[in-house]
């Protein structure tokens, strides 16, 4: 038996080498500096950005030493009331974050023209539990922070140049 596993786990990595499986890797991007403008200046979602962005594209402050400028239009965090008990307490909230941008060149031409990524989550809410329910509010923020980082990765790697 103990040897069937050893053989099994030998064989294993040469399998999945065969049919095209690869680890999930950052996209490459078609541009080597870009710029981020119009984020509010100590922005989360323009922080993990950067973070994701550095291995690979030099974030520069001058947009005219840019390739590409990414605007942020709109960079938000929305969070609504979705259900109310009958004594009016709040029962159920749903959590939002948008991020509205443009991709252009330094000179305005539009790799990108103005979109919108949008993700929400909704999350049961008790006042007796307010402290972990905010705890928990934030990390469902970073949670989508994350994921609408990783769209935009996409997009951006999708952009052809000309």
């Amino acid at each position: 038996m103990r040897r069937r596993s050893l053989l099994a786990a030998a064989l294993l990595p040469p399998a999945l080498a065969g049919c095209g499986f690869q680890l999930r890797r950052a996209p490459e991007l078609p541009f080597t500096k870009l710029a981020l403008v119009g984020f509010a200046p100590r922005s989360p979602l323009a922080d993990e950005l950067k973070r994701t962005l550095e291995p690979t594209v030099e974030v520069v402050a001058d947009p005219n030493r840019a390739e590409a400028v990414l605007q942020a239009i709109a960079d938000r965090r929305e969070r609504s009331v979705t259900a109310l008990t009958a004594a009016g307490q709040v029962r159920g909230v749903q959590l939002r974050v948008r991020l509205e941008f443009r991709l252009t060149t330094p000179g305005g031409r539009e790799y990108i023209p103005d979109t919108t990524l949008q993700l929400a989550r909704d999350m049961s809410y008790s006042e007796t539990f307010a402290l972990a329910k905010e705890q928990e509010e934030q990390q469902l923020y970073a949670a989508m922070q994350t994921d609408i980082v990783l769209l935009l990765m996409r997009r951006l790697a999708e952009v052809k140049k000309a």
